[in-house]
């Protein structure tokens, strides 16, 4: 049952963060925010377990078949509970800050992280009241068996075949099954249990039938649903108009004239001959756009074929001659081909996540620049403004233009409802009707709109408010990342610094309080997830597709742990020499993280990052039996080791994402981390065995 326990839990978590990135727009920060609540909220279950077993309940296997009946009603009303309560706590459609998306994330996935961290120790406690020797390492192993083969089911097979709800009734049937085996042979045909049974059963059940339902915008009508490897995709009709969701984020309309005019023409009126032209993404409208030029070949990348799908079906993009579909990362893309290009127009929102800024690093602009033709021209666009230009847009067009500027000779920035950049090695016009007119090209909007809108005094100004001071932004260290976690503060009045004392110093008091091996967990664990949080944002940052992989790395670095407990149940009375053999270990694959990271940056395979993670979750699993056996192996000792080791993975969380990869870029969090685990490595110098 523990293992049925491990399968649940694993797919449950892994639903929960997808849910919720697709409530919260898919931002990294929501990704730490979930397993910081989900990892604390288990460490104070598992405390709880020992308390309340200890002076109310005795552990018995009716009880835990009770326990494990709630945990599996818990998951689908949880998936449900994420979905439909957005709209009761915040205003439809608004935008949330970090403390709301925080509060809200915590209080949806409290009762089932509380019961699942009360569930596993609990466990423990009815083993050992039938066999009072039971090792504690062992119910660690066996969890992870269940961990590694969830992470696995969903990675491999749920993912691909079906929805959420049906992915969380799958998942649960072995606890259901185990669970009730579990209950004393001689009251399982009680009314009561099997009654229970049914009923749990059919509230999962009935999660599969209320799926799409559960889904339907407040306006307007779901007309297209499907889950991806990649994402949730959603086609929202509102009368004549047509819009495609992608993780809850509105990204294409049937019916926008004049971004579409812009995002083709801007660029394009730059060049006398087009022959060739890569689309990275692309906006409602633009393929009629370009079907005014006499081009060769469009070559549109599209990361999901769904997503293409889908536009095509609803007529949200046109097949035109030479148009060429290609399902591919767009930065992927570039780093294999050798075409070149006459315009690249990239059409993506602003970075507001680690996923989509690496399309406006440094790296993209050099691969960028190396598929242009000589007088090529590359296009990308930021949020624009109305009068007056905030100080932390400012800075986010600062850094774009300094960055760009490295690699282009002219970079001219349009002001209006978007900011578009226009970068190419050749002198730049900023009168487009004129262009357009001169090659015998119709427009719209910017036939009667352009001069009244992008004045030269206007465009002037925009290019002189330019830092040259303000940083670049690089893939390593993201400045437009810090920006905009700074802004996301700043638009709601609010700043993290209060957060993060308040957690600072509930970890001093709970640091003061745990013994040195207690500590040594503690540390692994933070290092652990703060190196699980790397991987997460390396792979947004060089890869860009973390919607598909979340499973595979959380599975990758639970399935290290299995191996490493097994190990270091049999070492463990090597204690203190193995702690810090093990410590020295994690410290060495940090370095080599740091270096490979600064040398090969995306040129690393994914193999590379996939490696790290299992070796790091190997020592890291190595060191829980040698802790337990050193702090005494008994009830109290079992529930406090497992205690440390989930308070330090939820700290690791916390300080990984919210402080150190913003503010310091991914190599100096991995410094970071480095000088914890020397703390650490100290403290066991100063054990004496």
């Amino acid at each position: 049952m523990v293992i049925a326990t491990g399968i649940s839990s694993v797919v449950t978590q892994l639903l929960t963060i997808r849910e919720l990135l697709t409530q919260f727009q898919g931002n990294e920060m929501v990704i730490a925010l979930i397993l910081f609540n989900w990892l604390i909220l288990g460490g104070i279950g598992t405390l709880l377990a020992r308390v309340i077993t200890h002076r109310l309940w005795k552990a018995t296997p009716a009880r835990l078949y009770w326990l494990s009946l709630s945990l599996s009603g818990f998951a689908a009303l949880q998936i449900l509970a994420i979905r439909n309560l957005r709209d009761v706590f915040f205003i439809h459609g608004s935008s949330v800050g970090f403390y709301p998306t925080w509060l809200y994330t915590f209080f949806t996935v409290t009762p089932y992280c509380l019961l699942l961290g009360f569930v596993l120790p609990y466990s423990l406690f009815v083993l050992r009241n039938e066999s009072c020797d039971y090792p504690g390492a062992r119910i660690y192993i066996t969890d992870n068996i269940g961990d590694v083969s969830g992470g696995a089911l969903f990675s491999f097979v749920l993912v691909y075949l079906v929805t959420p709800l049906q992915a969380i009734f799958l998942a649960h049937i072995p606890l259901l099954i185990t669970s009730y085996l579990l209950y004393p042979a001689s009251r399982r045909h009680r009314p009561p249990v099997v009654l229970a049974l049914a009923l749990v059963t059919a509230v999962l059940v009935s999660g599969m039938f209320v799926e799409k339902p559960s889904l339907a915008p407040a306006e307007g009508r779901l007309v297209y649903y499907r889950e991806t490897r990649y994402g949730r995709i959603s086609v929202h009709q509102d009368q004549e108009q047509f819009t495609l969701f992608e993780d809850g984020v509105p990204v294409f309309s049937n019916q926008n004239v004049s971004i579409a005019e812009e995002t083709i023409h801007y660029p394009l009126a730059q060049l006398e001959k087009i022959r060739h032209v890569l689309l990275v993404s692309a906006e409602g409208g633009v393929m009629e756009e370009l079907q005014k030029y006499s081009l060769q070949s469009v070559d549109y990348v599209e990361l999901d074929p769904e997503v293409t799908a889908v536009q095509f079906k609803f007529k949200m993009i046109k097949e035109i001659k030479g148009l060429n579909v290609i399902h591919q990362d767009g930065r992927a893309y570039l780093a294999s081909s050798k075409k070149h290009y006459d315009a690249i127009i990239v059409n993506l929102p602003e970075p507001e996540t680690f996923q989509i800024n690496r399309f406006y690093t440094d790296r993209f602009f050099e691969l960028a620049k190396a598929h242009l033709t000589r007088d090529g021209v590359l296009s990308f666009s930021m949020q624009g403004f109305e009068n007056y230009l905030a100080e932390p847009q400012r800075q986010k067009l600062s850094s774009l233009y300094n960055t760009v500027s490295a690699y282009f000779k002219h970079v001219m920035l349009l002001p209006g409802q978007k900011v578009f950049f226009l970068c190419r090695n050749r002198p730049i016009t900023t009168d487009i009707p004129a262009a357009l007119a001169g090659k015998g090209i119709s427009s719209r909007y910017i036939s009667g709109f352009y001069y009244g809108n992008l004045t030269p005094e206007r465009i002037q100004r925009l290019n002189q408010r330019m830092d040259s001071s303000t940083p670049l932004n690089l893939d390593n260290s993201p400045y437009l990342m810090r920006v905009m976690f700074s802004q996301w503060f700043a638009k709601y009045q609010t700043s993290p610094l209060g957060f993060i004392i308040a957690m600072v110093a509930l970890i001093v008091v709970y640091l003061v309080r745990i013994s040195r091996e207690e500590f040594v967990l503690f540390s692994t664990g933070c290092m652990t997830m703060g190196s699980e949080i790397l991987v997460i944002f390396a792979f947004q940052i060089f890869f860009g597709y973390i919607y598909l992989q979340i499973g595979i790395i959380i599975t990758v670095f639970l399935a290290g742990l299995l191996p490493g407990a097994w190990f270091g149940n049999r070492l463990r009375r090597q204690g203190k020499q193995v702690l810090a053999i093990t410590d020295g270990l994690l410290i060495a694959l940090l370095a080599i993280l740091i270096i490979a990271l600064d040398k090969g940056s995306d040129r690393l395979p994914v193999l590379f990052f996939l490696s790290f993670g299992f070796i790091v979750s190997l020592a890291c699993g190595f060191q829980f039996p040698v802790a337990l056996y050193l702090r005494g192996s008994d009830a109290g000792a079992a529930t406090r080791t497992f205690s440390a080791d989930l308070i330090g993975a939820a700290c690791g969380t916390l300080l990984t994402s919210v402080a150190l990869i913003p503010y310091f870029g991914i190599i100096w969090a991995a410094i970071g981390l480095i000088a914890l685990k020397l703390i650490s490595l100290a403290v066991i110098g100063s054990h004496r065995a």
